[in-house]
């Protein structure tokens, strides 16, 4: 109790004390995506290779990728991108994904990014990408382009087939 009644007596003097602190030079928020080594930080986001895709941005027609604008659907293997020809989930079929049988090495992943809203996946497709060596994650094209860069920024081989953001079904 008697712990309790000096933390009590001492919280006034603190707020006080913090309240006269104000920083002088304001702080960057640290990013959830850093290296941590014994002797330094390493930021992941400001230090990526040229030659690496980094989606920057979606619109409900495409994607921002190092800069430059893409309509229509994307097909990402490491740092290879393609147009893709589906426009809605439909049109994925086991043929619009046969790149897959070709890749070497074999992506650890392949995150399908369904449009706005997540979607079933075909299960004869899941049996494909599964007889591939790859696991499949789907999930809406928003999330999917951020998680394709963040495996892809760790050195992941990791795929991904994104429908643009503004396909409902």
């Amino acid at each position: 109790m008697a712990v309790r009644q000096k933390a009590v007596a001492t919280l006034p003097t603190l707020m006080r004390a913090l309240r006269k602190e104000s920083p002088s030079i304001p702080q960057r928020l640290p990013s959830l995506r850093r290296g941590f080594s014994l002797y330094d930080q390493v930021n992941l986001i400001d230090n990526i290779p040229e030659d690496q895709l980094r989606f920057q941005g979606y619109t409900d027609s495409g994607f921002t990728v190092n800069g430059v604008e893409y309509e229509g659907s994307l097909l990402c293997v490491g740092n290879l991108m393609l147009s893709w020809s589906p426009r809605k989930m439909s049109d994925i079929t086991v043929d619009s994904l046969s790149i897959f049988q070709a890749v070497r090495p074999i992506p650890e992943i392949l995150i399908v990014g369904t449009g706005r809203y997540i979607q079933p996946i075909d299960p004869e497709i899941r049996k494909f990408i599964r007889s591939t060596g790859m696991k499949l994650e789907a999930i809406d094209s928003r999330n999917a382009s951020s998680t394709y860069n963040i495996l892809n920024e760790e050195g992941r081989i990791v795929a991904a087939a994104l429908l643009p953001y503004g396909v409902d079904s």
